[in-house]
């Protein structure tokens, strides 16, 4: 995880000043949206596609008008909103999926103009020849793809399911967003010139992206307040959801009925799981079974985003490990040191292990990274030092893993629940400082965090005497709770530690919620706004499975055992 200034664009004078005016609009104009979003669904429903071709009077157009800038006034870019949409609506028939799809498709038509840009204007202006810098340009076309696919999905559900489809809107503009920040850093980490260049040509796409996401989050909290209409959810997860898949995960792995077998000596179909991962069939939604034998499998793994529904079983978390060494300060952009990477959505791990063995020297060098939407580690291990587990975005679930690491080893910017894992920091560099978490929200839209419910937060063998802090706020709006753990008296009393200066942005959100052990004790935490102390369990619950990641819709279809809520 990069060492830039977190705060984006705002500082954070500017961030506060904006978050008050964005509240006191919301007030303000909360009302009519509401009105806004109740007559538009009624005159779907009642009237259906029928719209009148008659010219619009004078008052039908200001209508129309004060209904955009109604909408526009409770994002975070207004101006850019309104200017982008108001020229696009061509009839006073305006509905509320109207205006979010042609938000979004604007998002669309800008990212691809400046992918494009980045491509003619930059790489080849700068004549880039730096190796770090190449690789950082490969990951940025990668990352801005994932970040087109996610828009895409995001425009193309159908007109009578967007309300039903909140949640998975939510979660694949947040991603989005994220994929774009993420190519921002690791080029400005890489290249000062190319990174100034980035933050300049990708502004409106992210502002563009930032505004459908603002959209969909007002509808939902509009008709959320109206309360009178009924909404149905989205199934928009993998249909394999039968009795049999439901076992596969209560099998033992040498009584699983598998797809294919991977073994390194040789009494499988395949030796290494990159070649078996080349049987897998694209976009299926039958679930395909890899059973990787015990073994050090010494390479790097992608489960790409075309490969849907992998699950992958080995013999045990210390049995099946697959290791590898990729990382930062050799030349590789962080997004792309996993050992381990997850593309494909619907993705299960069981029992293996993820490591990197680079060393702390090498500093970020990630073990296992997951960008897939609906993705479960169960009994697993992820090992390694800086940047050890990244959770990158969209929804996500780890249960009964062991994690260990030093610097900001579990970060990222995805929704993720880990539940009853053990997390296990261990000895940094020296003069290093040891920090847990480092969650990287950047919009206050983000349906995104970290959550860590009945975890043991406890040391590794050979830590002693080392600075140890549950996390540290990466961007602006950094979400981090944490509850029902056990946590040992290595804890900093302090709690959290800065990432800049002595304090934290007041948009943060972290929370600490009846957790035990001496390592808990709250009385000497900093004193940040955004840290909160004394919450209620109701508001502690929306970080639980169920309404957090909507775990109850597609997790006991893996057979994985959770708790849904507190």
């Amino acid at each position: 995880m990069e060492t830039l200034n977190p705060y984006g664009k705002l500082n954070e004078a500017e961030q506060e000043r904006l978050v008050a005016r964005r509240k006191t609009r919301r007030r303000i104009t909360i009302i009519a949206i509401s009105s806004f979003v109740l007559v538009a669904v009624i005159v779907a429903t009642v009237v259906g596609v029928t719209q009148t071709k008659d010219k619009q009077s004078e008052g039908e157009t200001k209508s129309v008008s004060s209904s955009i800038k109604s909408v526009c006034n409770l994002t975070l870019y207004p101006d850019s909103c309104y200017n982008t949409l108001a020229p696009l609506v061509k009839s006073g028939n305006l509905k509320p999926h109207d205006l979010y799809k042609l938000s979004v498709q604007v998002a669309i038509d800008e990212l691809s103009k400046a992918s494009k840009n980045f491509v003619e204007h930059g790489v080849k202006k700068f004549n880039i020849t730096d190796q770090t810098t190449l690789a950082a340009i490969e990951s940025c076309q990668e990352l801005l793809s994932l970040a087109l696919d996610h828009l895409n999905n995001s425009v193309s559900i159908k007109d009578m399911k967007l309300l039903d489809a909140f949640d998975d809107l939510r979660t694949w503009l947040s991603s989005a967003g994220t994929y774009q920040q993420t190519c921002i850093d690791d080029l400005g980490i890489s290249s000062n010139r190319l990174g100034a260049f980035m933050n300049e040509n990708f502004k409106n796409s992210t502002e563009y992206t930032s505004n459908s996401l603002a959209i969909v989050s007002s509808f939902e909290e509009s008709i959320g307040a109206l309360g009178a209409i009924g909404r149905r959810r989205l199934m928009s997860f993998p249909e394999w959801v039968s009795s049999k898949d439901r076992k596969l995960l209560q099998t033992s792995s040498s009584k699983i009925k598998a797809d294919v077998v991977v073994a390194k000596d040789g009494s499988g179909k395949y030796k290494t799981i990159k070649k078996a991962l080349e049987a897998v069939p694209e976009k299926s939604d039958k679930r395909f079974v890899i059973y990787v034998k015990k073994g050090v499998y010494f390479e790097n793994v992608r489960v790409e985003k075309k490969m849907w529904n992998v699950m992958m079983v080995g013999d045990g978390k210390d049995a099946t490990i697959v290791s590898g060494s990729l990382n930062f300060i050799d030349g590789t952009p962080t997004f792309q040191t996993a050992t381990f990477a997850v593309f494909g959505q619907g993705f299960i791990a069981r029992d293996m292990g993820f490591r990197n063995t680079a060393g702390p020297a090498k500093h970020q060098a990630v073990a296992l990274m997951s960008t897939a939407d609906l993705s479960v580690f169960y009994r697993c291990t992820m090992d390694a030092y800086q940047d050890t587990l990244y959770p990158h975005s969209n929804r996500q679930f780890y249960r009964e893993c062991n994690i260990y690491g030093t610097v900001d080893f579990i970060f990222g910017n995805s929704a993720v629940v880990l539940q009853n894992c053990n997390i296990l920091p261990k000895k940094p560099m020296l003069g290093q400082q040891n920090t847990i978490t480092a969650q990287g929200k950047i919009d206050p839209n983000q349906n995104t965090g970290i959550s860590i419910q009945n975890c043991t937060i406890w040391p590794a063998a050979n830590l002693t005497g080392v600075n140890t802090f549950l996390g540290r706020p990466w961007k602006n709006y950094s979400t981090t709770v944490m509850f029902h753990n056990v946590m040992g008296s290595f804890i900093h009393p302090k709690g959290w530690l800065p990432w800049v200066g002595d304090s934290a942005p007041n948009t943060i959100f972290y929370a600490e919620f009846q957790n035990s052990g001496p390592g808990a004790v709250t009385k000497n935490r900093v004193n940040w706004k955004g840290l909160k102390l004394n919450l209620s369990a109701s508001q502690v619950k929306k970080f639980t499975v169920g309404p957090f990641i909507h775990g109850d819709r597609w997790i006991p279809a893996t057979g994985v055992s959770y708790k849904s809520g507190l």
